[in-house]
């Protein structure tokens, strides 16, 4: 392509290329509405994003595509910039499937998070580490407000809950079209709430959230702390819960280690149904993988597929990634893929992912060193109390820090059951709620562990 190619050409011929490379639905969303406004010192193609959501999903999920895509079509380096519309406040993220609201929400409420297109049940895969949270969510789905109310789902990031409680919102707005739905982050609350007591509209704020008939808050061990949010989604729980309107939550831990939560929430959270979701298994990881390959027209070679799920072990929302790349690669080369190309491609996932890697091995140590016992006591069968707390404080930190399933848990610390595992667990929480010290020690052991992920 010459050198002196417009902004405007050279984007045209990169934008035919990767609406050949993505999924229909993907391209329409995010691509196909960048604009080209021009071209800087012939090599940094300035492009404008219809809103501030796209401008962040493209820089996160296609950025080394069109870069590639780009360099392809002028034969020379080539980069991109994307900002968002100056009009992007005034405009509507593109939301790939509606979410009910009244007119009333919808004039008043802050702007839900988009709810995934992709993320329904029958993209859902359900392995031992999430199926109990997966049929409590079927349940909700088909019957909301009648079983496991609330349902709160908890685990580790990238695993899963907000698949989930979008497949719920999804299902539960196929079924009644004229349902008052809100998928919220406890943020929004927060700041809804906030902004309704600086407006002098709480009245409006309250008939808002509690004449709901499906409310779902991601994050919501947000709230630790904010006492008077606290209070009021108290009340706005009880009203929700006594209607018989459905109530679903998700949190990074259990309700009852989220630190400075009242405790008449922590005890309303676990009315209903508590579902945990650990770290994927192997085998699981390569169902994912696949289904998401699949799904986008990659026919994932076996050696590949056990390859990238072997590596990316922490993350879930990894192995989406990794599939997209796979996929931006393959239709541009329209070349079987080599192993060591995957490889090369992945560097900075594969490398993002084992910096990230905590191992109980490393717990136990740390945790051996600090309380001064041997190493080998983490599996032994010995008992004493010097002993065992230590061992218990390393299970629990294990079912914190690692995303190891509560089995793999209990097989790091010399083969024991996770029934073992949820003992300690519930041991180390009761401890550090009545004594001080116990509560720093874990903390500080916390705080350690986590710098060196």
């Amino acid at each position: 392509m010459s050198p002196s190619v417009s902004h405007l050409s050279l984007w045209e011929t990169a934008k035919s290329e990767l609406r050949n490379a993505l999924p229909r639905a993907d391209f329409e969303t995010w691509i196909s509405s960048l604009q080209p406004l021009s071209i800087i010192e012939g090599k940094v193609l300035v492009l404008e994003a219809p809103s501030v959501l796209t401008e962040a999903w493209v820089n996160s999920n296609y950025a080394e595509m069109l870069r590639r895509q780009l360099t392809l079509v002028a034969g020379r380096n080539m980069d991109f910039r994307l900002t968002a519309s100056v009009d992007a406040s005034r405009e509507a993220a593109p939301a790939p499937a509606p979410v009910a609201r009244s007119s009333r929400q919808a004039a008043t409420a802050s702007p839900a998070p988009a709810i995934k297109a992709t993320n329904t049940f029958d993209n859902f895969i359900v392995g031992p580490e999430n199926e109990m949270a997966h049929g409590a969510s079927l349940a909700v789905a088909k019957e909301p407000g009648h079983y496991y109310n609330p349902l709160f789902i908890h685990g580790p990031t990238g695993l899963g809950k907000t698949h989930l409680m979008h497949a719920i919102a999804h299902s539960v707005y196929a079924a009644n079209p004229q349902a008052r739905i809100a998928y919220i982050s406890s943020e929004t609350f927060t700041n809804d709430f906030i902004q309704a007591l600086q407006t002098g509209s709480v009245a409006a704020f309250r008939r808002r959230y509690r004449e709901l008939d499906l409310l779902l808050i991601d994050d919501i061990h947000f709230l630790a702390g904010k006492e008077s949010t606290q209070d009021e989604f108290f009340h706005t729980f009880n009203e929700l819960h006594n209607n018989h309107k459905q109530v679903v939550l998700t949190s990074d831990r259990p309700a009852s280690e989220i630190a400075k939560l009242q405790e008449r929430l922590v005890s309303r959270f676990q009315w209903g149904m508590v579902a945990s979701i650990q770290a994927p298994g192997l085998e699981t990881r390569i169902a994912i993988l696949r289904k998401k390959a699949a799904a986008r027209g990659l026919d994932l070679q076996p050696e590949i597929a056990e390859f990238i799920a072997s590596r990316i072990a922490r993350n879930v929302r990894n192995l989406e990634g990794a599939v997209t790349r796979i996929v931006g690669l393959t239709g541009m080369t329209r070349k079987p893929l080599e192993l060591a190309q995957v490889e090369k491609l992945l560097h900075d996932i594969l490398v993002e992912e084992a910096s990230h890697t905590l191992t109980a091995e490393v717990i136990q140590r740390k945790v051996a060193e600090h309380y001064r016992i041997q190493m080998s006591d983490m599996t032994s069968k010995r008992r004493m109390q010097n002993i065992a707390f230590p061992r218990q404080v390393a299970m629990y930190l294990a079912t914190q820090l690692t995303g190891m399933s509560l089995v793999s848990i209990g097989q790091a610390f010399g083969g024991r059951d996770h029934g073992t595992v949820i003992h300690a667990r519930k041991t180390v929480v009761n401890q550090m709620e009545v004594d001080t010290n116990v509560r720093r020690t874990v903390e500080y052991l916390r705080a350690q562990l986590s710098m060196n992920r």
